[in-house]
């Protein structure tokens, strides 16, 4: 039996998105998504705590481009991915391990006022459906 790796996180974007290009002529775009959990404890006081999350998308196609164009520090989103762990050498030959989640879909649920003149907002229903982008899977990466 195979296991699953399925992450679903809805989230802010600690700051904007980086797109970084890599050696081998591949580049990926990422960013910190914060999550916060919110319970009370024993004397009835509100905790928070907040979990923070590396977020990437490797694919060459439309998540990259949504993410760079579309997305800023603070935005709300929705994220559907698979968790991955890696270790790589730093600078000075360190060898560093990250744990960053992969996008496999992204949906935007900040909503943009459009017609916004003098202060004026409007929030029309249309303006308030979240527009998601999936990642087609590649055929080699097919289960059958």
């Amino acid at each position: 039996m195979q296991g699953v790796n399925k992450v679903i996180l809805i989230g802010n974007l600690g700051k904007d998105p980086e797109m970084r290009q890599l050696e081998n002529e591949r580049s990926k775009a990422g960013f910190t998504l914060a999550t916060t959990d919110t319970h009370r404890d024993r004397d009835g006081k509100r905790v928070d705590y907040t979990e923070w999350h590396n977020v990437v998308s490797w694919n060459d196609g439309l998540n990259r481009e949504v993410i760079m164009k579309y997305l800023h520090k603070g935005s709300r989103v929705y994220v559907e991915g698979q968790i991955r762990s890696r270790q790589y050498q730093d600078k000075e030959n360190i060898t560093r391990y990250i744990t960053e989640i992969h996008i496999d879909q992204l949906t935007l649920l900040d909503t943009k006022p459009t017609g916004a003149m003098d202060g004026a907002v409007s929030n029309s229903a249309e303006e308030a459906t979240p527009v998601t982008y999936a990642q087609q899977p590649e055929p080699d990466s097919l289960p059958f």
